[in-house]
C-alpha cells in the first residue's frame, strides 16, 4: 500500500483533509494490479485539532460516490458533534480509480475479463479497502462505522472480516438478508413498490391519467430525449425509483405535470420533461449501481440470472401492454438497460458475465456475526421501499446484541432528511454501552 500526503482547506465552517492511497485491486493478489481510493476527512471548525474519534461514512449504492460537504444530508453536521467522520468514495467512484465505460474501454472485446475486474468491487473489496485507510490514518485503533442502504450491507460484512477494526456500528435502512437469493430480495421488493404506486396515485389521483397517456404515447412515438436516445414505456416505467425517498417522492409529480405541450401534429412531450426523465433514469453518473445492483446479492454456486427480470413475470401489475393502469417499477435493474442506455452499452456484455456467475464467495460470516461483541445499533425503516423490513429483522436477530429502532416515521433516507435520527442511534449505542 502506497500512500499521498494528505491536503487540508477549509469550507465555511468545516475543515476538510483528502487522503488517498494506493490498494490491490484483488486483495487476495497484493502483488498484482492497484487502484486508487480516495476518502475526504471533515472536522468541525475549531475542532480540528482535538483528538476526536473517527466515523466512516459508507454510502448507499452500489456505485454511489460519498456525500459532499456541501450538499451533505443532515447527519453530517449531528456526527461532527462527536465525531471526525470520513466520507469514503468507495472503490470505482468519484476521486477513487472510476470503472466506467470510459476506463473499461481498456478491456476492448474481453468481457470475460471486464466483468473479472468488475467483480472486485462488491462489499468485501470496500471493506479491505477501509481496513488499510483505518491503519493508515490511526493504525490498530478502531473507528466507529456510520453505513446507510448498501453501506449497511458494508458493515455487516464488515463485522464479518474485520470486525476488530470497529469500536460501534450504527446502520441506516441497510441490513440486508444474509442468506437470501436475488429472487428472494426482488419477489418482497416489487410487492412494496406497488404499495409505493398506491400510495402515489392516492395523492395524487389525477397524475394516473398523465402516467397512462405518457405511456400511450412512448407506444405510438418514436420520442428522443435531449441526449439522443429513445426513450421507451419500460424506461419511462423505472422512474418509480423515485418513490423510496421522502425527498423524491413528489418530485415524480412535479415531473408528469410538465409532461404534454401542444406541438405541430398534436400532443408532444415537453422537453423540460424528457431531460427531468433522462436525469432520472440515466446510469451515466452511476454506472457500476446497475453492474453490480444484482451480484451485491449473489453468494455460493447460484447465479443471479437477471434476477429482476424474470422475477418481474410474476407481478403482471407491471405489464405496461397489459389492460390497467401503468404501475412504475423500483429501483431494479434490467438486461434490457445495458441497450437502450448509452452509458450502460458498454458494459453489457460485462454485465451477462456477471449475471451468469455462479461461484461467487460469501460476503457475510454467519458464524461471526452470532457471536458478535461489536455494539451495533440499526434504524429499521417500517415502509421502506428498498429494503424489506421483515428480511432485515430476520438479519438483525441473527445478529449478537444488534439493537433496532423500528420506526414508521421516516422513509429510506431518514438519516439524511433528519439528524434525529442519528442522533436516536447514538443514544441507543451509549445507553447499551
Amino acid at each position: 500500500m502506497s500512500a499521498h500526503s494528505p491536503l487540508s482547506y477549509r469550507h465555511g465552517d468545516l475543515v476538510c483533509t483528502d487522503h488517498s492511497l494506493d490498494v490491490p485491486l484483488d486483495h487476495d493478489a497484493p502483488g498484482g494490479p492497484r487502484i486508487e481510493v480516495f476518502a475526504r476527512e471533515v472536522t468541525a471548525a475549531g475542532r480540528e485539532h482535538e483528538d476526536l474519534p473517527r466515523l466512516l461514512w459508507l454510502q448507499g449504492g452500489p456505485g454511489g460516490r460519498a456525500e459532499r460537504p456541501n450538499a451533505a444530508g443532515a447527519w453530517l453536521r449531528r456526527a461532527l458533534d462527536d465525531y471526525r467522520v470520513v466520507l469514503l468514495d468507495q472503490r470505482g467512484t468519484g476521486r477513487s480509480t472510476p470503472a466506467d465505460r470510459t476506463t473499461l474501454a481498456r478491456f476492448g472485446e474481453d468481457s470475460a475479463a471486464a466483468a473479472g475486474y468488475l467483480a472486485h468491487f462488491r462489499a468485501d473489496s470496500i471493506v479491505r479497502d477501509a481496513e488499510l485507510l483505518r491503519r493508515r490514518l490511526q493504525g490498530d485503533e478502531p473507528w466507529s462505522v456510520l453505513g446507510q442502504s448498501f453501506g449497511g450491507f458494508a458493515t455487516l460484512t464488515y463485522l464479518g472480516l474485520a470486525p476488530e477494526g470497529i469500536a460501534q456500528a450504527y446502520i441506516t435502512g441497510g441490513l440486508p438478508t444474509l442468506t437470501g437469493h436475488a429472487d428472494d430480495v426482488y419477489r418482497a421488493a416489487y410487492a412494496r413498490v406497488l404499495a409505493h404506486n398506491e400510495r402515489f396515485f392516492a395523492r395524487y389521483p389525477a397524475d394516473q391519467r398523465i402516467a397512462d397517456a405518457v405511456a400511450a404515447h412512448l407506444a405510438e412515438h418514436d420520442v428522443r430525449m435531449p441526449t439522443g436516445e429513445r426513450l421507451t414505456v419500460r424506461r419511462f416505467q423505472t422512474l418509480g425509483i423515485m418513490f423510496g425517498t421522502s425527498a423524491k417522492f413528489d418530485s415524480l409529480h412535479y415531473l408528469l405535470e410538465t409532461a404534454f405541450t401542444q406541438g405541430v401534429k398534436g400532443p408532444a412531450l415537453t422537453d423540460t420533461f424528457l431531460r427531468g426523465v433522462d436525469a432520472a433514469v440515466s446510469f451515466a453518473e452511476r454506472p457500476l449501481y446497475a453492474a453490480l445492483h444484482e451480484p451485491i446479492y449473489a453468494q455460493g454456486c447460484r447465479a443471479t440470472d437477471w434476477s429482476a427480470h424474470r422475477v418481474r413475470r410474476e407481478f403482471p401489475a407491471f405489464d405496461a401492454g397489459a389492460q390497467g393502469p401503468l404501475r412504475f417499477t423500483g429501483e431494479m435493474v434490467y438486461p434490457w438497460q445495458f441497450d437502450e442506455d448509452p452509458a450502460l452499452v458498454p458494459l453489457r456484455e460485462a454485465a451477462g458475465h456477471l449475471a451468469a456467475r455462479a461461484d461467487w464467495p460469501a460476503l457475510y460470516d454467519l458464524d461471526r456475526l452470532a457471536a458478535n461483541t461489536v455494539p451495533v445499533v440499526a434504524a429499521v425503516y417500517q415502509d421502506d421501499m428498498y429494503v424489506d423490513r421483515e428480511q432485515s429483522l430476520a438479519t438483525a436477530a441473527a445478529v449478537r446484541g444488534l439493537r433496532t429502532w423500528v420506526t414508521p416515521t421516516y422513509a429510506h433516507d431518514g438519516v439524511r432528511a433528519d439528524r434525529a435520527v442519528l442522533d436516536r442511534l447514538i443514544a441507543m449505542a451509549r445507553e447499551a454501552g
